[in-house]
């Protein structure tokens, strides 16, 4: 039963109940955990951080429950800085640096305990244990993420109980913890950006979930290959759902809405209705990443011929994203400005888009005045990691204006849209959207393509359609 439904079943709870309730439970408490494999390269991001703020309180959050609808919620994703700095996916946490006189900090994590078996609130509540699921006691918690935990139930009066210490909190994640110390938007903002500008360089433990989480990927696009009949005789909802099995199955779920991008629905950005028909003779333009259970996401895209083989305009097109992502793949080694693999990339469709007669050159001149972006739309690619967009709050002098360096995990998906009410390119052009994109690590001697186990080419691609495709 849910606590304070209006409208719910029961009214009250009988004393007899209550006591029954009460009794006649096992010790479940788990004394065979471990530390956590995370845990030594959160300690180091953590010491990191210390290293920026010395003699300042941190308080990053975790996150709450937000509810769809009534009462009913959505999934709990925690906030991506406290991951990266605990380990931890607990909802209702907060990491808390504490300075000390040397400069450092004493770091200990509060966290929501398990309901206790002496009052009715553990099967009452409906988010108590009985209802959503055990969660991992206070000394459970201390043994996975080596740091010291504490009742986040005190959270808000203990740090509204202490003056003088200058703190910063992450803010929009946590109101309640938010409202309980006194702190400044501006260097609450600064927090906020170090914690993103600390993920921009990737250690091996994380590059090793991004790797797991490219490869679940690439199965969860053979998946779809493999159920395009399907597919067809329904609508994009067969291809979400087909890869979202995949994801669920290898992976905590996915890391963003699923692109399912059937038709004109292909030149669409972000094409998240996935309701549409998916017709052959047209195009699949498909984005989607799978998140790793310990909560990293891949970021793929591949534009297919549902019929199998592109026609020839479409494979025109396809073509000109191909050899401009090939330019923009070229660019992406160390020392590197990381603009360059957009510039490349961007050069080379302007290029294009300049011979095709759509937009007036010379080609240099079409792109700096960008005249290229009414069909390339966006960027040429975005950081990876924890958000799918990842590190999006750096410091722009650490990120877009920043040198690439190993470590470094970024996407490269230049693409070519041609909306199906543009009367400035001729009929059988318009509907067109084709969109690769590929993970890339920064390597000391250049880069590694994570995503390789896909096919690029045109040729490649109908030849992989050839062998899967249902």
């Amino acid at each position: 039963m849910a606590k304070g439904r209006k409208n719910g079943l029961y009214s009250e709870i009988s004393e007899e109940l209550s006591a029954s309730m009460r009794t006649g439970w096992a010790d479940t408490e788990r004394h065979e955990l471990t530390l956590d494999e995370q845990a030594p390269y959160a300690a180091a991001r953590r010491a990191a951080l210390s290293a920026r703020f010395p003699g300042e309180r941190l308080v990053i959050p975790s996150g709450n429950l937000k509810v769809r609808s009534n009462d009913d919620t959505y999934p709990f994703r925690p906030y991506s800085g406290y991951v990266h700095m605990t380990g931890d996916q607990a909802r209702d946490g907060a990491l808390v640096l504490e300075p000390r006189a040397d400069g450092g900090h004493d770091a200990y994590c509060y966290q929501l305990p398990r309901d206790s078996r002496d009052d009715n609130e553990f099967w009452t509540g409906a988010t108590a244990e009985l209802w959503m699921g055990r969660r991992r006691s206070l000394a459970e918690a201390e043994r996975v993420l080596g740091l010291e935990c504490r009742d986040v139930r005190a959270a808000a009066a203990d740090l509204a109980a202490v003056s003088g210490t200058p703190t910063r909190i992450v803010r929009g994640v946590d109101p309640s913890l938010e409202a309980a110390v006194a702190t400044e938007e501006e260097r609450d903002a600064e927090l906020e950006e170090a914690l993103s500008d600390l993920r921009i360089v990737k250690d091996e433990w994380e590059i090793k979930e991004i790797r797991s989480a490219v490869d679940s990927t690439v199965h969860g696009f053979t998946d779809v290959v493999g159920e395009l009949s399907r597919a067809i005789a329904s609508s994009e909802r067969w291809i979400e759902g087909t890869f979202f099995r995949r994801a669920r199955l290898e992976g905590n779920a996915v890391g963003y809405g699923s692109i399912c991008a059937a038709g004109e629905h292909a030149t669409i950005m972000h094409w998240t209705d996935n309701d549409g028909p998916v017709r052959p003779g047209e195009l699949l333009l498909l984005d989607a990443g799978v998140e790793s259970r310990t909560l990293y996401t891949a970021d793929v895209t591949r534009t297919l011929p549902i019929s199998g083989t592109f026609t020839p305009v479409q494979r025109q097109v396809y073509d000109a994203v191909y050899e401009a992502q090939e330019a923009g793949m070229a660019a992406v080694k160390p020392g590197a400005a990381y603009r360059d693999f957009h510039e490349a990339a961007q050069r080379s469709l302007a290029a294009r888009l300049v011979e095709w007669g759509f937009i007036e050159g010379p080609a240099d001149r079409a792109y700096e005045l960008g005249l290229q972006r009414r069909f390339t739309m966006a960027g040429t690619g975005h950081m990876l990691g924890l958000d799918v967009h990842d590190c999006a709050q750096a410091r722009t002098e650490e990120y877009v204006d920043g040198v690439l360096e190993p470590g470094m995990v970024l996407t490269v998906e230049p693409g070519l849209y041609f909306q199906p009410d543009d009367l400035t390119v001729p009929q059988e052009w318009r509907g067109i959207g084709v969109r690769i994109e590929d993970d890339l690590l920064v390597t000391a001697e250049g880069h590694e393509n994570l995503s390789a186990g896909l096919p690029r080419s045109a040729a490649e691609v109908e030849a992989w359609m050839a062998r899967f495709a249902g």
